[in-house]
């Protein structure tokens, strides 16, 4: 209540949260006003809206409602490790959680501290005192770090792992902290006695903590070696002593319904697991090594998928023409890049986009990664000759309006697709070149016909992604002439700010004439990025571009009649989205190398 409206008292002498803010934690008078039109609009608890427009954090609002309430405020909690057992034993998880309470220990009057983020909840204050049978001290303290704590400590309770660190394994106690049932329940809620369970779910855990999209778990001479992808960029987390590899690969394969007696094959699977509040999917693929199998586990999060197509990057001009060509009646628009780029968020994008009951939408992936509603998704299957092309063929049977392939491989699904096309169908498909023109030619190269190609292509679409600065640490510098004239841009347009691009949702424009560079902090693990977006070249079939398709053009002189008439290559668009403070001049040459830009 006492943070619907920062002015509201709490008493007949309380002071104004509002004026707590401004006078004692550093909050600027016009954020206020700027929350409180925030509010109005959406809703919500001021200081939750406060905290998500990053015009206070969760310290000053901690801080705020502790001088309001005249409780004592604790900005750094202790150790989890120093917490007594005996009292987070007496607290149920479920309840720590959803009300943000945690029990710290004794003070010196013998009563149980116990730190609270919102000091306005009496009734919690109460509860804790019933459950652990003894008077408390409540400290307010920022939600963030209670949820931390929380985590921390009750993986200790369960001792997550301890058996495997008892033999002479050096790890990071938080790696272990989190343990699951074999159930669709949440991971923090289950519990489990056995160390190599808990060892694994912690792995797990923790690697959708940190946003990982892959784990790569490798068997090497002495230890098992994990990594985590975390945007688009591998980093070791963790160790196990040799000895462990066989029950650990056996744990991964009986979650993903795998034969743990087949060890000379590969193997894939699948793992579904609601962590943390989230559906998470896991796609398992082990390959037998000289030390053993190795084991990759791709993490898809259910909750995050269904991204529009102005939540990956585009910019507004781009976004324009992507939608004119997702709303045709038919053709063909393919997206390219290597295998990482985002191809398939991208098709996923304009599926959601398009999506709706008076259209009859049918796609053959190999794997199908995410669910759709409404949409009816085959997956491959070589070992009964279900290719992308018997898939594809039979879907016109189905009178569908529009068809994702999840990739052209070869002659006979090229085929299929144009066919598919020409006959009034919209196709969506992928194709593995490096940039927009190299898919005309690519197809060409499959023995298809030139005029075919022309005449049911729409557009291309190649793609990279590249990753955000961490706008918590990223540090705004002025980049050398030589940086910017390899981006594409005029030095001296650029140090006058004069560069006016597209908007692009997202964006975070850094001071004018600076560029992000990454530094590092706590938030982005010292990686200097947190996230990743998209850079994007669209290319459209124009009568110059078809005319050149006829006549078999390589893939550098379409590019350039491409250019002529107003295409955006991957690498300035690369360059729009550095002046818009989306990535770093470092990452779109790093991305761009091969592309010729």
């Amino acid at each position: 209540m006492q943070r619907d409206d920062p002015f509201v008292q709490i008493g007949p002498h309380a002071p104004l949260l509002g004026e707590i803010l401004v006078a004692r934690c550093g909050v600027a008078p016009d954020s206020i006003e700027r929350a409180l039109s925030k509010q109005r609009e959406e809703g919500g608890l001021i200081g939750e809206v406060l905290v998500r427009l990053k015009l206070c954090d969760d310290d000053q609002l901690a801080l705020a409602l502790a001088l309001q309430f005249d409780m004592p405020y604790l900005r750094d909690l202790p150790r989890s490790e120093d917490i007594p057992v005996e009292l987070i034993d007496k607290l149920p998880i479920n309840f720590a959680r959803q009300r943000l309470v945690l029990p710290l220990g004794r003070g010196s009057n013998r009563r149980v501290m116990v730190a609270i983020a919102d000091p306005h909840a009496v009734d919690v204050i109460d509860a804790v005192s019933v459950l652990l049978s003894e008077p408390v001290e409540p400290v307010v303290a920022s939600g963030h770090k209670i949820t931390d704590h929380i985590n921390k400590t009750y993986s200790r309770l369960r001792g997550a792992g301890a058996e495997l660190e008892e033999s002479g394994k050096k790890d990071n106690e938080e790696d272990s902290e989190y343990a699951q049932s074999e159930e669709l329940v949440d991971m923090l809620d289950a519990n489990d006695e056995a160390p190599i369970i808990r060892w694994v779910n912690g792995l797990m855990f923790q690697a959708v903590k940190e946003r990982a999209s892959d784990i790569h778990v490798e068997p090497g001479e002495r230890e098992m070696i994990v990594r985590y992808r975390v945007d688009g960029v591998l980093r070791e987390v963790k160790r196990a002593p040799k000895k462990f590899q066989p029950s650990i690969t056996a744990r991964v394969k009986i979650m993903a319904g795998l034969n743990i007696a087949e060890k000379r094959l590969p193997q894939d699977g699948r793992i579904r697991r609601k962590m943390a509040g989230k559906d998470v999917d896991m796609r398992v693929a082990t390959a037998p090594t000289a030390g053993g199998e190795r084991i990759t586990i791709r993490l898809l999060d259910r909750s995050s998928v269904l991204l529009g197509l102005a939540d990956i990057g585009f910019a507004s001009d781009q976004l324009d023409v992507i939608r004119g060509i997702i709303k045709r009646p038919h053709g063909i628009l393919l997206v390219t890049g290597p295998t990482g780029s985002g191809k398939t968020t991208t098709l996923y994008a304009c599926l959601s986009e398009i999506n709706a009951p008076d259209i009859n939408i049918l796609t053959v992936e190999d794997p199908v990664e995410y669910q759709l509603e409404g949409i009816s998704q085959t997956q491959v299957n070589s070992k009964i000759d279900l290719t992308f092309a018997t898939g594809l063929r039979s879907f016109l049977r189905h009178d569908p309006d529009v068809i994702m392939v999840g990739e052209i491989r070869d002659r006979e699904t090229a085929e299929v697709a144009i066919t598919a096309s020409l006959t009034g169908h919209l196709v969506f498909s992928t194709v593995h070149t490096n940039d927009a023109a190299g898919g005309i030619t690519r197809l060409i190269d499959m023995g298809i016909e030139p005029f075919l190609v022309a005449s049911s292509l729409v557009g291309l679409l190649a793609q990279r992604l590249v990753r955000r600065p961490c706008f918590e640490c990223a540090r705004a510098v002025r980049p050398s002439e030589e940086v910017l004239r390899e981006l594409g841009l005029d030095p001296k347009l650029f140090y006058a700010g004069a560069y006016q691009f597209p908007a692009v949702k997202g964006s975070h424009p850094p001071p004018p004439g600076t560029v992000f560079e990454p530094v590092g902090c706590s938030a982005c693990g010292e990686l200097g990025y947190r996230g990743r977006t998209g850079i994007y070249e669209l290319l459209m079939l124009s009568d110059k571009v078809r005319r050149l398709c006829l006549d078999k053009a390589d893939a550098g002189s379409i590019r350039d009649a491409a250019m002529a008439e107003g295409m955006v290559t991957l690498r300035f668009d690369g360059a729009r989205k550095v002046v818009l403070g989306m990535t770093t001049p470092e990452e779109v040459m790093l991305m761009t190398a091969e592309s010729g830009d």
